[in-house]
């Protein structure tokens, strides 16, 4: 059976990485300015946009995938004959992947003969989107099913997040933070240093003063974890602070002989919680 990998847009690929490889997405949703949008990486609403108005005080909300949306994806290409591999979200930061896996149930209740595999990919934006990116690579180069399945299951904890933010209220309104705390901060120029742990989850993990230094700090992490990065693609994501990305880039480029960099915008979804000025890397190293 031919194999179809499907991804979910909060890996934050580039519109244009999609489209040239052709990758099925499910499509998370948001709501902004009392509307509710399907996250579409940016075609309908711009990056920009959405993170100017979060800038003048808009607080944008966001739903989990329902059971729904995931029973339609499946049975379109189960009913074309083909192996479906979806690559979700970390179930430690949205329920979805549990909806995808109540979708898998019921179309196996009625065809049992279809073939489904839903991965937990414990991964976020493009820490997710380069999970999904080997895994492209790996069926475009006549990989198995099989094959791609074993190396996301021995890899994806292998997918490094470090990632700071610009401003403490957006991970004071999501809970990660006291209000006094996020204050306090916000006047002495302190930058939280976080990573994503083996469960999924963001986890705190330094404290650093100014801008600059945090995301030193990130490259700083990436020498003390990267594997053969000679063998790599590495990505950074942002919330529209493209010259900061440039500037990380070029760090990484200064003590790293990577393949590529791949540099794009964190989506609306992940977005409404880290807020803008959010700056992350993402590569393959030891064991989280």
């Amino acid at each position: 059976m031919q194999t179809v990998i499907i991804a979910d847009t909060c890996s934050d690929l580039p519109f244009e990485y999609v489209k040239q490889h052709n990758i099925p997405l499910i499509h998370f949703t948001y709501n902004f300015k009392g509307a509710e949008y399907a996250d579409d990486l940016g075609q309908t609403v711009s990056y920009r946009y959405f993170y100017n108005a979060m800038r003048d005080g808009e607080a944008p909300t966001t739903s989990q995938v329902n059971a729904q949306t995931y029973a339609d994806m499946f049975k379109k290409y189960v009913s074309e004959g083909k192996s479906v591999i979806y690559l979700c979200f970390s179930s430690a930061l949205s329920g979805s992947y549990s909806n995808a896996l109540i979708a898998r149930d019921m179309i196996l209740e009625e065809n049992p003969r279809a073939d489904i595999t839903v991965i937990d990919t414990k991964c976020a934006s493009l820490g997710e989107g380069l999970v999904v990116y080997y895994a492209v690579e790996m069926l475009e180069r006549g990989a198995s099913k099989e094959e791609i399945i074993e190396w996301v299951e021995q890899n994806k904890l292998k997918m490094h997040h470090w990632f700071t933010v610009e401003d403490l209220v957006y991970l004071k309104r999501g809970g990660r933070l006291s209000g006094t705390a996020a204050f306090i901060g916000n006047i002495l120029d302190i930058k939280p240093v976080l990573n994503v742990d083996r469960e999924g989850r963001l986890v705190p993990r330094l404290k650093v003063k100014g801008r600059k230094k945090s995301l030193r700090t990130l490259v700083e992490k990436m020498e003390e974890h990267i594997v053969n990065p000679e063998q790599q693609v590495v990505a950074i994501s942002h919330g529209d602070s493209s010259e900061d990305a440039e500037y990380v880039a070029g760090l990484i480029r200064s003590k790293f002989t990577v393949k590529d960099i791949i540099i794009n915008q964190i989506g609306p979804v992940i977005g409404s919680h880290s807020g803008p000025g959010t700056l992350a890397v993402f590569f393959l190293g030891g064991e989280r």
